[in-house]
């Protein structure tokens, strides 16, 4: 028998995670993590394949034959087989099981081996996996054994496709590591034979265990050498896998036009093979892109079309739910109802799988969120979910149905309940070591306790959430930017609701060290924020402590919280202070936000109450314990919609802040080791366009500004055509410039693509930049102690876009960044940064210091009118000394 109808391996199917500690984008939120697992195991239901994992057509078969006039094993194999594409595993493992034992006695050792590799994945689909994993190890036993006497292309083919099952059955166990060396090894068994598509098909397995494992830019590498290969070959059906393997990965690492492109590539091939399961898949693959483009019609139109060409009822109800999820989600409630009694009916026919189960808990998801009247039947559903995964043996599902159910108990405020479930479903994640489940039943235990007035309890639930993420840290790698919206629905709450457990509100009197512990939950947030935005792990090397920097400075944490902003304080030689000011946090976003579009408009002086207003909330508590102390400089530590901000336009009716303070932005408690440029030879490089490109507007003033910067500082010079991607590099490669100046065009976004400067030739987003500047090694000698990056702007209409600043301060490996949080008219970006250069190099005085008072003689300047339209958007960030 030629084994045609093993499953593919998916890296986002759930099963696969187990144990593995890799964190996946689809795993921030419950529902999404549900979505993603629901697409995987569509596509494996979708494409009946090779051992090789790979898809190919679906055979057209008659009704199923129960009886045959003495059949024989292939008999046998036909019907297991057909069985098994209908879904009756049950069935199938009984008539591969007698295959088997024929093929045994006649002693046909390969056709046995074959069979028993097919086995094995019959067993996986009904959970038992000490069953398949015994299947498969005497399969790979008489293969070996065989393969001492006979080394047959046949038999080396069957050894492959036997190994591609095993690796298979390792990646759903959670053993991504064994899987990829295994598939490694059918890779080299298939060059051995010379068959190319075979090496294909598991290059492409082992890229899926790649993403299993975090690893996606390798595996996005493999895969387009994948592509390479197959766009020099005729359309197949392993080409129309392979492109949307790759698809499905760049739509991973956030390249998500790409990825669109190459989909509809995987789709037009599917159409024209006339191949239901792949054409189903790649609709849904680029149903799943437009939704993370938030192209909700175009979305839902491809989910449409994925339910109307569906090849089977099991695919089309997976369709159906993906569709029901994304309208709930933007709330079109009149049709998710209709969909209701449709997915009801459909999910009362399916044989117990696990893709039933993971089913049902996904429709009683998408049910909770729709806050009906269901709830009896909501909790029915998911009832029924946990008793089916207890059948199967299917931990992981037995612990996500308890716990969801455990999330509707606590919906309906039937709170020792949910604890129950929330408790039991804790213990069997823990047992199963799913770390990356983990924190939802953490949060989930904390948010109970809390409510029935188990405060340390609660605590302990939360600070076990926190911890569960801080391990997973690294797992936010290479993860797209559905996440960011995953991450403050999903994430950033934790964080914040365990910095209100630790500061209660009716109770002021909180030690230094509660307060210190406050202070580092937001900096573990703010450090998985900027992970989150690079997708990479943020420069570590050498930090110091904000706090020993400088004892002429104070130290601001703002912290918003639901009802009340908390504000801690580090004053020189003093314990931690708190201040808090009730406000609730829909107020205060919204005055941030009336603020941050009023300041810009330069004929009107809207922003002054508002300017007054957030005084008042933040600085005033703490406004005469700051002139006891005496400090020059503020610090602040910003975080949500703060950071878009310039403090220093905050008025407390008489002066701006800026007046009375020099002030300076940090991402974190923590900033590299500095030497202050008072203490060396200002040396500058200095590049920009004063003409227009890439539909950017001209800078006519820019070419004034660096000349001028040039006569008080030695250095270098890139105007123009004289400044590109190479130049640039080649200049901070041959000398070592502790000031880097860039005035040109660039945009701060809340997503690293879309934080960039535009250079003569080409655009740079902040991690080509970082890698352009060559900083990121922090161990050379002279690092660059100040970039500056004169005439960008934060991205309009974007409420996360100041982290794109801080972002570029901490990624670039600058100890500080100078940049503007809106764009300012050409000649007063000209003239502040000259005269801030003319102040740094004769008076000798901080960078921040330096900044202050160039901004104080825009300020003073008749010229400017004196509004903060003019000198407010000019911050630094980083190390201000």
């Amino acid at each position: 028998m030629r084994n045609k109808w093993h499953l593919p391996v998916r890296s986002k199917r759930f099963s696969a995670r187990v144990r593995s500690q890799r964190f996946s984008a689809k795993k921030w939120g419950i529902s999404w993590l549900l979505l993603g697992i629901l697409t995987a195991i569509l596509c494996i239901v979708i494409s009946p394949v090779s051992a090789t994992g790979i898809g190919q057509k679906e055979p057209q078969t008659a009704a199923i034959e129960t009886t045959t006039v003495n059949p024989s094993p292939a008999d046998w194999v036909k019907q297991g087989r057909t069985f098994y594409e209908t879904g009756q595993y049950t069935d199938a493992v009984e008539f591969l099981q007698k295959a088997a034992q024929a093929y045994q006695t006649q002693g046909e050792t390969i056709k046995q081996a074959t069979v028993l590799s097919n086995l094995s994945l019959a067993y996986q689909q009904l959970g038992l996996w000490s069953q398949a994993n015994d299947a498969i190890s005497q399969s790979l036993t008489l293969l070996q054994t065989k393969a001492n006497r006979d080394v047959s292309t046949h038999h080396l083919n069957v050894l492959a496709q036997s190994l591609n099952i095993q690796g298979r059955l390792q990646l759903h166990q959670g053993q991504a590591e064994q899987a990829l060396a295994t598939w490694k090894q059918a890779t080299a068994l298939y060059n051995q034979l010379g068959d190319k598509t075979g090496k294909i098909k598991s290059q492409i397995n082992q890229a899926q265990a790649m993403q299993v494992l975090g690893l996606h830019r390798r595996a996005l590498a493999l895969l387009k050498q994948v592509r390479q290969t197959l766009d020099n070959q005729p359309d197949s059906l392993t080409k129309a896998i392979g492109l949307r393997s790759l698809g499905e990965v760049l739509q991973f690492v956030d390249d998500l036009p790409q990825a669109r492109q190459v989909l509809a590539e995987s789709l037009q091939i599917a159409r024209q093979l006339e191949s239901p399961p792949d054409i189903s898949a790649a609709l849904l693959s680029l149903a799943n892109t437009a939704r993370q483009q938030q192209q909700i019609e175009a979305a839902l139109d491809f989910y449409q079309q994925a339910i109307t060409q569906a090849p089977s009822p099991l695919i089309e109800l997976g369709a159906k739910l993906n569709q029901l999820s994304l309208l709930i989600e933007t709330g079109n409630r009149q049709q998710a109802q209709t969909l209701i009694p449709q997915i009801q009916s459909q999910l009362n026919r399916l044989p117990i799988s696990e893709q039933g189960i993971t089913f049902q808990i996904n429709f009683g998801e998408s049910l909770i969120k729709l806050a009906t009247s269901l709830h009896p039947e909501i909790a029915q559903i998911l009832t029924t979910a946990i008793q089916q995964a207890e059948t199967l043996g299917s931990q992981r599902l037995h612990a996500y149905a308890l716990g969801t159910l455990g999330h509707l108990y606590e919906q309906t405020n039937q709170l020792q309940q949910a604890q129950d479930l929330t408790q039991q479903a804790l213990i069997k994640t823990q047992a199963i070591e799913a770390w990356d489940s983990l924190y939802p039943w953490q949060w989930q235990l904390g948010r109970l306790l809390k409510q029935q007035g188990d405060i340390q309890g609660a605590i302990a639930a939360y600070q076990g959430a926190v911890d569960t993420l801080q391990s997973l840290r690294s797992d936010l790698v290479a993860v797209n930017s559905n996440v960011q919206y995953s991450f403050r629905e999903q994430v950033e709450p934790i964080y914040r609701e365990l910095v209100e457990l630790l500061l209660p509100e009716d109770n002021t009197q909180i030690s230094s060290e509660r307060l210190e512990q406050a202070r580092q939950v937001i900096e573990l947030l703010q450090i998985a924020e900027l992970d989150n935005f690079f997708q990479a792990d943020c420069i570590t090397a050498q930090p110091v402590q904000i706090d020993t920097i400088d004892q002429q400075a104070a130290v601001l944490y703002p912290i918003i919280l639901s009802n009340r902003l908390e504000t801690i304080v580090h004053l020189p030689n003093q314990p931690l202070h708190r201040y808090t000011t009730f406000v609730s946090q829909t107020e205060l976003e919204s005055t941030l936000e009336d603020l941050r579009q009023a300041l810009p408009e330069r004929t009107s002086l809207r922003f002054l109450p508002l300017a007054r207003k957030v005084y008042d909330w933040i600085i005033q508590p703490a406004a005469a314990d700051l002139a006891t102390s005496e400090v020059k400089t503020l610090v602040f530590v910003l975080n949500g919609t703060l950071r878009n901000i310039p403090m220093g336009a905050l008025h407390d009716g008489d002066n701006y802040l800026l007046q009375n303070y020099a002030i300076a932005l940090t991402p974190g408690l923590e900033l590299l080791e500095s030497t202050p440029l008072t203490e060396q030879r200002l040396e500058v490089l200095t590049a920009g366009l004063s003409e227009s490109r890439q539909d950017f507007s001209a800078l006519p003033n820019v070419k004034t500004e660096l000349q001028q910067i040039q006569s008080l500082m030695s250095g270098k010079l890139l105007l123009n055509q004289e400044f590109t991607k190479s130049t640039l590099k080649d200049a901070i490669a041959n000398v070592s410039f502790p000031v880097v100046h860039l005035a040109t065009h660039g945009q701060f976004s809340s997503e690293a693509e879309g934080t960039f400067i535009i250079t003569w030739d080409d655009r740079l987003n902040v991690n080509e930049l970082s890698s352009l500047l060559k900083t990121t090694d922090l161990r050379q000698t002279n690092p660059i102690e100040l970039l500056v990056l004169s005439a960008c702007e934060t991205a309009k209409g974007d409420d996360r876009a100041a982290l794109g600043l801080a972002g570029v301060a901490v990624r670039a490996g600058a100890r500080s960044t100078i940049a503007t949080l809106w764009l300012v008219d050409d000649e007063t970006t000209a003239d502040l940064m000259v005269k801030f250069y003319q102040v740094l190099t004769q008076d000798k005085v901080s960078k921040a210091e330096a900044l202050r008072r160039a901004q104080l003689l825009i300020l003073q300047d008749p010229k400017y009118r004196k509004h903060p339209y003019f000198w407010t958007p000019f911050v630094l960030v980083g190390n201000w000394v």
